[in-house]
């Protein structure tokens, strides 16, 4: 058996999220097109007979403008600490530009394996991706460069087999019918966040938190109930919807989700708060992952 972990990082929005769920075949992280989805690292563990991987997901890399922006700063750049290797994904389809160049310079400060990841490679021209590959291998001796299609799937078996030189741990550090180290409340109250991600404008997303209450579980079926938590009445009531329409949707898309991961029929509950309606201020600003000053 060998087995190590693997950071997934890279600047916003290039796909770490959705290549964690392509290696599993399952959604496990969630993603949106809009930036700063993953606030937190999350660990999505590979098994095969004589290898385990754990995938580290982490926050995209920028510099930050806001308390959250730091924070999910330190989130993936702790990520980069005690691991085997390093993927450094980076988006194909965008011109490489200062955030690219932040990332590259966190990188050059460890001391791991790096492995550039060109994402995307679905959604451009084969005779592009050769010079894409020079300017970055310009930047930075990579150990290796591997083009890939994480939605598609394209090359993530090849990257899988290429990651498990780096596997050098003699330890089985999770059992073989476990694929992630987050617990079902973080599960369930992430893809909720996702929904509202999606359905709500620009200006809702981040100052939403999710809060699981309690999970009532059966053999066949689970019923949830999940607090969304908003800092003002006037996102409450977007969320909520006319007539109810928005949290219907929200709770609608979560729960074929949630189902899906669980593979239980589920009941979810929905309630939207505002902070003075459900704890303090410290307690939401803990579920966004922010500390006050």
């Amino acid at each position: 058996m060998k087995s190590g972990f693997i950071s997934i990082v890279g600047r916003p929005n290039v796909g770490k999220s959705t290549l964690l769920n392509s290696i599993l075949s399952t959604k496990l992280a969630i993603t949106s097109p809009k930036p700063q989805t993953t606030r937190n690292t999350i660990q999505g563990i590979y098994n095969e007979e004589d290898y385990q991987m754990v995938f580290v997901d982490t926050p995209g890399i920028h510099k930050p403008k806001t308390a959250m922006g730091k924070y999910l700063n330190k989130q993936a750049f702790f990520a980069l600490e005690d691991v085997n290797v390093v993927l450094f994904l980076v988006d194909v389809t965008e011109s490489l530009g200062k955030g690219d160049m932040f990332v590259i310079e966190k990188l050059s400060t460890i001391d791991k394996p790096v492995i550039l990841i060109l994402n995307k490679i679905d959604k451009i021209q084969k005779d592009k991706l050769l010079p894409k590959i020079e300017q970055y291998a310009a930047l930075y001796e990579f150990d290796e460069i591997i083009p890939i299609s994480a939605l598609n799937k394209d090359n993530v078996k090849h990257l899988i087999d290429v990651l498990k030189k780096y596997m050098i741990d003699s330890i089985k550090y999770y059992e073989d019918d476990q694929i992630t180290n987050v617990s079902k409340n973080f599960i369930v109250s992430e893809f909720v966040r996702e929904k509202v991600f999606i359905l709500t404008n620009e200006e809702v997303p981040h100052s939403v938190a999710c809060a699981v209450e309690k999970i009532e579980e059966k053999k066949d079926s689970m019923n949830i109930y999940v607090n969304i938590i908003v800092d003002r009445d006037n996102l409450k009531k977007i969320i909520i919807g006319r007539g109810g329409s928005m949290i219907k949707e929200i709770g609608t898309l979560a729960r074929k989700d949630i189902e899906g991961f669980f593979g239980k029929k589920v009941y979810l509950n929905l309630f939207v708060k505002t902070i003075k309606d459900w704890r303090d201020k410290e307690a939401y600003l803990a579920e966004l992952g922010l500390k006050t000053e």
